[in-house]
């Protein structure tokens, strides 16, 4: 018989659905249409098989589907209150247990926002261990003559030229076909501050990394500093420009004082994902860097403190010291830890279980990476029964 392919996967049955639930379910939500429409997938967890799939996530339908099958002893869920709501209406006996892996990215979370709210304080501290700017140097070469300086030199004498003989901003913008208020900067800003602008503008890019050392080596080099020798010393640690990248940068010392040099501070998210890792695998300079962030801030080193507690409690299964965590964190923790902590009082019976006992919800999630697989293969435009076909029916 001759038949096409989309006709045999619409001749697929998907396979009925066992008339009692699993003693061990795991519920989570996927997506049919980012951010438009959701499905939820209940899968057994001792068996790592799905056992149906919902056209929707939300209480309604899962309460409905719990009480056309009973059975249930343990329930695996992520932390949204619509599964919360269904499981306590439809399957009241249940033990909820809340999936370890949401509960450290929402404590992630509460970190990055203590750290991202407490910028200051990293920047302060930064600026104190600033290194001193190095001695004035005499010029190793003259302005360099760049197509962005000759340009810059022109424009700057159009547009003061259209300006001497009376003409308005507006006007010079469109005679030259510029942004107004790039006629106006033009007529504000000396010559000298737009053409050392311009000289500097491109090639310094990919020299910024490097910047702290450069200025450690001419600090130490004072007048003896060349171009090209400190070029070679970049090189060997990972520089990719021109010498005449490093020639430029140095002949900025003839234009003024040296920019201060500050001691980079990692971004929030980084430094939340330094404390969440395991202390071993941190290089030594990653350290230094956690370590010069929580002298940075009282408030960011309780909160990390908290964190590596939480950590030890989860990665231990030590759930009898949850209410002991959250009571500290309550007294004297930042903001958004103190909401974490309080968000763990409301769901407490369901994060001490999933602090306590074995079950998570990572096979379920390994079952979702699937679905996203499937969906990839046909497409993301396969109709929820056939999609759901698949899934149950898919090895």
């Amino acid at each position: 018989m001759k038949a096409g392919r989309t006709l045999l996967l619409g001749l697929l049955q998907a396979p009925p659905v066992p008339a009692r639930a699993p003693r061990v379910l795991g519920v989570d939500d996927f997506a049919l249409r980012r951010r438009t429409r959701y499905a939820t997938v209940l899968v057994d967890v001792e068996a790592s098989r799905v056992v149906d799939v919902l056209s929707d996530r939300t209480a309604e339908v899962l309460a409905d589907w719990l009480a056309q099958h009973p059975g249930a002893e343990v329930i695996c869920r992520d932390r949204a209150s619509a599964y919360s709501k269904a499981i306590r209406q439809a399957a009241p006996h249940a033990l909820e247990v809340a999936d370890r892996w949401h509960l450290l990215q929402n404590l992630s979370n509460a970190l990055e926002k203590t750290c991202h709210q407490h910028r200051s304080c990293l920047r302060k501290h930064a600026e104190q261990e600033a290194r001193p700017s190095p001695p004035k140097i005499e010029p190793l070469q003259d302005l360099p003559r760049t197509a962005m300086v000759e340009r810059t030199r022109h424009r700057y004498e159009d547009i003061h030229r259209l300006l001497d003989e009376g003409r308005t901003v507006n006007g010079i913008a469109r005679d030259l076909d510029l942004d107004p208020r790039t006629v106006d900067k033009y007529k504000k800003t000396p010559l000298d501050d737009l053409l050392a602008s311009a000289a500097n503008r491109r090639p310094n890019t990919g020299i910024s990394p490097f910047k702290p050392y450069l200025h450690l080596r001419l600090g130490q080099l004072g007048n003896k500093a060349v171009g090209a020798h400190l070029h070679r010393e970049l090189r060997e640690r990972g520089f990719r420009g021109h010498v005449r990248t490093v020639e430029r940068y140095l002949a900025r010392f003839s234009i003024g004082e040296a920019e201060t040099v500050h001691a980079p501070m990692p971004s929030p998210s980084t430094v939340a994902a330094w404390v969440t890792r395991h202390r071993e695998l941190l290089t030594e300079e990653e350290e230094d860097q956690l370590l010069r962030v929580r002298l940075a801030c009282p408030d960011i080193t309780r909160a990390c403190d908290l964190t590596w507690a939480f950590l030890d409690i989860t990665r231990n299964l030590r759930g009898t010291l949850l209410l002991e965590w959250i009571h500290q964190a309550v007294q004297d923790a930042p903001k958004p830890m103190r909401g974490f902590a309080n968000g763990l009082l409301q769901d407490l019976d369901a994060v001490t279980a999933g602090l306590t006992l074995p079950w998570s919800s990572g096979i379920v999630e390994g079952h979702v990476n699937r679905i996203k697989t499937l969906k990839r293969a046909m497409y993301g435009r396969a109709s929820f029964k056939l999609l759901r076909t698949r899934i149950l029916t898919h090895p």
